[in-house]
C-alpha cells in the first residue's frame, strides 16, 4: 500500500467518513496483568480458555460459536455468560495499543465485534451511546440495548432519546459491562442474523448515521459465515467502495469475497499500522 493510499485512510478516519471496525486481531498485544498470556480474542484461543486450555473435537474447533452451541447444550446457556463474564469483566489485562490510538482521537463511531471493554474505557471519560448486541429475547422485538453514559454510570435508554451528539461505541457481540449479553453459541448468531436481516438489530439512527461510510477492518477475519453475515448486515448502505481490510495473508476466499463486496485488502498488518500512527 502506498503512503498516499494511507493518508488518504487516515484522513477518512480522523473525519469520521471512515469507520474503525474492530475484530479480534486488534487486540494481539492484549495481556492478561497476572499470568502475561494473551488475552483470549480470536476464535481458536476462545475455543482453549472456554475448554481450560484443551483443544475440542475438530469439528467444534472450526469457530466459536460451533464450539460454544456445543457446551451450551451440555452445560447450559448461563454457562456461557458466566465463561465471557468472567473472561472479560473479572479479569484485568493490558492495554491494547489499537485502543491507545483510538483514545487519542476518540472517532465518533466505532463497531467493535470483541467482546471485552477496552473501547469503553476508552470513551470512560465522556459521555457516550453504547449499542450492545441481544439474541433469543422475548421481551422485545429488537435485538439490541442502548445506553447512556452520563460520565459515570449507564443508563438504558429508548432510541428516541439518543443525544446525537455523543460518540456511538457499537458492541454488536456484546460485552459485561453495565450488563452481561452476549451473542456466542450457533442459536444465538441464527437469531441475531435473521433479525438483523430483518432491520431489527440496527437502531434506527444508526441506520442514517452509516450511510455512505466507509470502513476500515482492523484485525477482523473475514474466512468465516458468521462473522462475514454479521458485517456485511451492519455496513449495509456504505459507499459504493466500503472500504479496507488489513491482512497480509488472506485465504481465496477472503479475497474472492472482499472483491466481490467491494473491499480493497491491504498488505498490511495491525502492527504496521500502529507504526505508521504512533510516532
Amino acid at each position: 500500500m502506498s503512503s498516499t493510499d494511507f493518508s488518504e485512510i487516515l484522513d477518512g478516519l480522523y473525519d469520521n467518513k471512515v469507520v474503525p471496525y474492530l475484530g479480534p486481531g486488534a487486540l494481539f498485544d492484549a495481556t492478561n496483568k497476572q499470568t502475561g498470556a494473551p488475552m483470549p480474542a480470536d476464535s481458536n484461543s476462545l475455543i482453549l480458555a472456554m475448554n481450560n486450555g484443551n483443544p475440542m473435537a475438530p469439528k467444534l474447533m472450526y469457530e466459536f460459536p460451533r464450539a460454544a452451541m456445543n457446551q451450551e447444550l451440555k452445560r447450559g446457556r448461563n454457562f456461557l455468560g458466566q465463561f465471557l463474564t468472567k473472561l472479560y469483566g473479572e479479569t484485568e489485562y493490558t492495554r491494547a495499543a489499537v485502543h491507545d490510538w483510538l483514545a487519542e482521537w476518540r472517532p465518533a463511531y466505532v463497531i467493535d465485534i470483541n467482546r471485552d471493554t477496552q473501547l469503553q474505557d476508552t470513551y470512560s471519560d465522556e459521555e457516550h451511546t453504547l449499542i450492545v448486541g441481544v439474541a433469543r429475547i422475548s421481551a422485545s422485538q429488537f435485538r439490541f440495548k442502548i445506553y447512556h453514559f452520563d460520565g459515570s454510570d449507564y443508563f438504558e435508554i429508548p432510541q428516541e432519546q439518543v443525544d446525537h451528539r455523543f460518540p456511538i461505541l457499537f458492541k454488536p457481540m456484546g460485552t459485561p459491562r453495565p450488563e452481561a449479553n452476549y451473542i456466542a453459541s450457533d442459536a444465538d448468531y441464527v437469531d441475531y442474523i435473521t433479525e438483523l436481516m430483518g432491520g431489527f438489530a440496527i437502531p434506527d439512527f444508526l441506520k442514517e448515521y452509516r450511510k455512505g461510510k466507509q470502513y476500515l477492518f482492523i484485525g477482523v477475519p473475514l474466512n468465516r459465515d458468521s462473522e462475514r453475515m454479521v458485517m456485511s448486515d451492519i455496513v449495509y448502505g456504505a459507499a459504493e467502495k466500503k472500504g479496507w481490510v488489513l491482512n497480509k495473508n488472506p485465504t481465496d476466499k477472503e479475497i474472492r469475497y472482499c472483491k466481490k463486496i467491494g473491499l480493497e485488502i491491504l498488505d498490511v498488518d495491525v502492527e504496521e499500522l500502529l507504526a505508521t500512527v504512533l510516532v
